[in-house]
């Protein structure tokens, strides 16, 4: 069978055009119609056959009536028709028609008009029939002496393909455009000429560019870009002219051309590993992205800096502070992967210049009101943790001014400086107490929950001397307020009905000139809490003069008032080992008491906005019997002491070092590992590859099949591989489904079982979900017993579980014999199912990031568990497995058997989707497991296609 035409041009029907014509009509249109309605008439026939409805019939009449025309609009048009209308007979000869066709376009290739004589040639670039070329050659090389550059462009392509697919008709034509070349002064057409004899002479191009070698720089861009690719393709065969590359590239990168000096860097990359060049490349990579306007363009350009950076380890290092220019951007996905790349390019001798930078960026976001500016601020406040973590010499400059942001408005800034805090009390003893002493003088200025609880949890844990101990009391005093609280709170509100009598009570909170915000935050099990930010109003002239943990406490915050018991039992705990003052420790221990019974009173009372929750008071009075009973039981208060100060400090500084394995794991680097009994590799004798985008290994284990990926061989296609009818339909079809980013290609395999011709068979594809059928198939014949490869390509816009639908028409043969008498028929095929794990990879993102998410996506599905498995950790295993999801919660957290497991799962299509999961489940007393996987996603197609993956796995096992 005949291969499928080509497609070149695209036609468009207008909208007030029919298409729906009859061939008398469109005879008649053409015969009597202005030049006006013969554009138009020839358009609708050029759709009605690229839709499959050809009419051989009109081939005479345009000849007669449209040929003749000097309308340019309707040349141009015929020229479309003549690309799409058959030229071959059934015999597979030229039609006697085309001579008369060959003759007219001999006319337009000698006319006066350089345009029709350009647009001409490049109609004849598209043609393929050596004898409809034939006769034509000698006029396409008068075209290369014509005086309008236009003309001669378009003919040195029209020889370039010609030659190309039919070398007999010019096999001098080397020769003739290297004489062109030489003589030519335009530059379009000597580029032209150029490309030419780079792909069918190279030796011929390779001699002339050695000629003009040093005027590469002076030449246009084009020219430019197509002497790199020369350069790219010569190097790897021919070592010899490296040098002189190597001199021309380097020449290159400082075109002003963004495109000649990206792909001149990339040249450069390939023809040589010295250390300069591979410095020079990565300043104009860094200079053309941070000049480049287009964020795409950005990110490309990093990602090839990036991977010039694995291959010469720590020699662009010294680049980093040139780098971090690029942050001028105000794209946070340009900005994001800048720091990460910086963060591996920093080294002890540029750790100071980074720092002043990434505070020089931090000071340049306290604007407030600005979502981009928070966001850009607490990515930079990561860093610097980092760096500091990193670099212990520099977390004392750094730590001062991290600080500073506690106090900060936005609540995630302000979490990441706490633990940043946290961590570095933990590693770094000798900042101990300057730290410590900063954190309990910044009491006042919090307002987040979250910040009071990281910071009581620090002091509670790093405070080991009596003077910090009653320096941090003293400032409890001063952010909870005076005691007991519901009796202050009661003698306000007293006062305050005394003094205006038409205020209604519940207006006391509201008028303190503070406004709160209560964030639902899921903690690392799985449950939920109440996260309260409070914030006072400088505008109000009524501002409240309550201190800001009561107002907290008031608020509904009680997560942070079992944290502050717990804080409380420390420091009393540590205070007794320590001080010899006996009515100081009894004082002590009775005002931690009073603190922690008055949050319990009033949690039951009237003045908070929601009671105090149950497991928030069982932890106070836990904490309040602890220090009631600490007198009577020695032996109670040394437990007490090891879990309150040595356990809890302790599995902190785990946590840390289980981080610091982490990040030590080294880089990804091509390890080399060769025995004595392997065989020599001679490949290492000969030419390597230069090319950036070639690695040999990696095509020497595609072409063995022994790569890493299989994804494309031979019994991978046979199980994508779909039936689409049975075995005794008239036409078998089977279709394999190659899903390629974002685009599925069918590949359909029709085969006619009948003993009759198939006319007009084409098959009809509609799609349900977000995908969409790019060109409709084209019709084929089908002779007996013959097969046909139909191919057809869908565009997918989101990750969403989709279905193909389609069916195969066809004209069949008669009783009598004869086809074609319009006899359909039409023969259903079985749906196509996308499976969305093509379009999903485990994504790892940082607790915080998590919870983050979690709280904003607004599509939730809740898949309840009912599966056959009787081990917890199995099942989790099969959810990863099924759903293609990273489980994010640390194995330390999994390990061992207590009859429950909560999990957080991750995931990110190639779309940029973020898809989560929550997995809990307990094992009940007959071993069966219960529980439920609550799945959240910005979009609803995700949450329920991952849905109904896991309600499949657990419906399969």
């Amino acid at each position: 069978m005949p291969s499928e035409p080509m497609a070149y041009t695209l036609v468009a029907s207008n909208g007030g055009s029919r298409v729906d014509m009859s061939t008398q009509e469109l005879r008649n249109s053409l015969q009597k119609g202005s030049d006006e309605v013969k554009i138009e008439t020839l358009r609708a026939i050029i759709v009605s056959t690229l839709n499959g409805t050809p009419h051989p019939s009109l081939l005479m009449p345009i000849i007669q009536y449209v040929l003749p025309s000097k309308n340019k609009k309707l040349k141009k048009m015929l020229h479309f028709y003549w690309e799409v209308s058959p030229r071959l007979d059934s015999n597979g000869k030229l039609k006697q028609e085309m001579i008369l066709v060959c003759n007219a376009i001999r006319n337009d290739l000698q006319h006066p008009n350089e345009y029709i004589r350009g647009s001409t040639l490049r109609f004849l670039q598209k043609v393929r029939e050596p004898e409809l070329l034939e006769p034509l050659i000698p006029t396409v090389r008068q075209c290369l002496e014509h005086r309008h550059s236009y003309v001669r462009k378009n003919a040195v392509f029209c020889i370039y393909t010609i030659y190309q697919h039919n070398e007999q008709l010019l096999s001098d034509a080397p020769e003739i455009i290297e004489e062109f070349l030489a003589n030519e002064s335009d530059a379009t057409c000597k580029r032209n000429a150029f490309i030419m004899l780079s792909h069918t002479a190279p030796e011929r191009a390779v001699a002339y560019l050695e000629s003009v070698i040093s005027q590469v720089s002076l030449f246009d861009e084009l020219t430019q870009m197509a002497i790199i690719e020369l350069i790219r393709r010569d190097a790897r065969s021919d070592s010899s002219r490296r040098a002189m590359y190597i001199e021309a590239v380097s020449e290159l990168l400082a075109s002003t051309s963004h495109a000649v000096k990206y792909e001149a860097a990339l040249t450069l990359a390939g023809l040589t590993q010295n250390a300069a060049a591979a410095r020079a490349v990565a300043a104009a990579l860094i200079e053309l992205a941070s000049k480049a306007s287009d964020n795409n363009v950005k990110l490309i350009v990093l990602d090839r800096l990036a991977a010039l950076r694995t291959r010469h380890d720590h020699v662009l290092d010294s680049l980093v502070t040139d780098l971090l220019r690029v942050l001028s951007s105000p794209d946070m996905d340009v900005r994001k992967k800048v720091l990460d790349m910086a963060l591996e390019m920093i080294s002890v001798r540029s750790i100071e210049e980074v720092v002043l930078v990434l505070k020089k960026e931090l000071a340049k976001t306290a604007t407030p009101g600005q979502d981009a500016a928070a966001q850009y601020r607490q990515v930079l406040i990561q860093t610097l943790h980092a760096c500091a973590v990193r670099f212990p010499e520099i977390a004392s400059d750094m730590v001062g001014e991290l600080m500073s942001f506690l106090g900060d408005a936005n609540n995630p800034s302000a979490v990441d400086v706490i633990s940043f805090v946290r961590e570095l009390v933990e590693r770094f003893p000798t900042l101990r107490e300057d730290i410590l002493a900063r954190l309990t003088n910044s009491f006042p200025e919090f307002k987040s929950g979250k910040v009071y609880r990281g910071a009581l949890w620090i002091v509670g844990d790093y405070c080991t001397s009596v003077a910090s101990i009653s320096t941090v009391m003293q400032q409890l005093r001063k952010v909870i307020g005076e005691l007991p609280i519901l009796a202050v709170e009661q003698r306000q509100l007293e006062q305050t009905e005394r003094q205006n009598s038409e205020e209604d009570t519940s207006s006391a909170a509201t008028d303190s000139g503070a406004t709160t915000r209560h964030t639902t935050r899921v903690r690392a099990d799985g449950t939920y809490a109440t996260e309260t930010a409070f914030t006072a109003d400088p505008a109000d002239s009524r501002q409240s003069t309550r201190p800001p943990l009561r107002s907290l406490l008031l608020f509904g915050d009680f997560y942070t008032a079992a944290v502050l018991a717990a804080t409380l039992v420390k420091l009393v705990l540590r205070f007794v080992a320590l001080s010899a003052d006996q009515v100081a420790k009894n004082t002590l221990r009775a005002e931690a008491m009073l603190i922690m019974t008055s949050i319990i009173r009033v949690g039951h009372s009237q003045f908070v906005a929601t009671p105090i929750d149950e497991d928030s008071e069982e932890r106070i009075m836990a904490c309040l019997q602890t220090l009631g009973r600490l007198p009577t039981s020695p032996a109670e208060a040394s437990e007490a002491a090891q879990a309150f100060l040595e356990d809890s400090r302790s599995a902190f500084a785990r946590v840390l070092e289980r981080e610091k394995r982490g990040r030590a794991t080294p880089k990804e680097h091509r390890a080399v590992v060769t025995q004595a009994h392997e065989l020599l590799n001679f490949r290492q004798l000969g030419a390597s590859a230069q090319d950036d985008d070639i690695d040999l290994e990696d095509e020497l284990g595609r072409a063995t099949g022994a790569g890493a990926s299989t994804r494309d061989d031979f019994i991978s296609k046979l199980q994508r591989v779909v039936q689409l009818t049975g075995f005794s339909d008239p036409v078998y079809a089977e279709a394999y489904v190659d899903v390629h980013q974002f685009d599925i290609m069918l590949d359909i395999l029709v085969v006619n079982q009948t003993d009759e011709t198939l006319q007009n068979l084409s098959i009809d594809i509609a799609t349900l979900g977000d995908l969409k059928l790019v060109e409709r198939p084209s019709s084929y014949t089908l002779a007996p017993y013959s097969y046909q490869s139909i191919k057809a390509t869908i565009k997918v816009s989101s990750t969403e579980t989709g279905i193909i639908f389609s069916n195969v028409v066809y004209e069949g043969a008669t009783g009598t014999g004869t086809a074609g008498s319009g006899d359909s028929r039409c023969v259903v095929f079985n749906d196509i199912h996308i499976d969305i794990m093509d379009y999903i990879a485990p994504s790892h993102v940082t607790e915080t990031q998590f919870r983050t998410m979690w709280t904003e996506f607004e599509w939730e599905n809740k898949v309840n568990v009912s599966t056959g498995i009787t081990s917890l950790h199995q099942f989790l295993q099969h959810i990863l497995k099924s759903t293609n999801m990273a489980c994010l919660t640390p194995e330390a957290s999994l390990a061992g058997e207590c009859g429950f497991l909560s999990a957080n799962l991750a995931a990110r299509s190639m779309f940029g989707e973020d898809a989560l999961a929550n997995l809990s489940i307990e094992q009940l007393e007959d071993g069966t497991i219960q529980g439920h996987v609550r799945i959240r996603s910005k979009t609803q197609g995700i949450a329920l296609s991952l849905g109904d993956k896991i309600t499949t796995g657990m419906c399969i096992c």
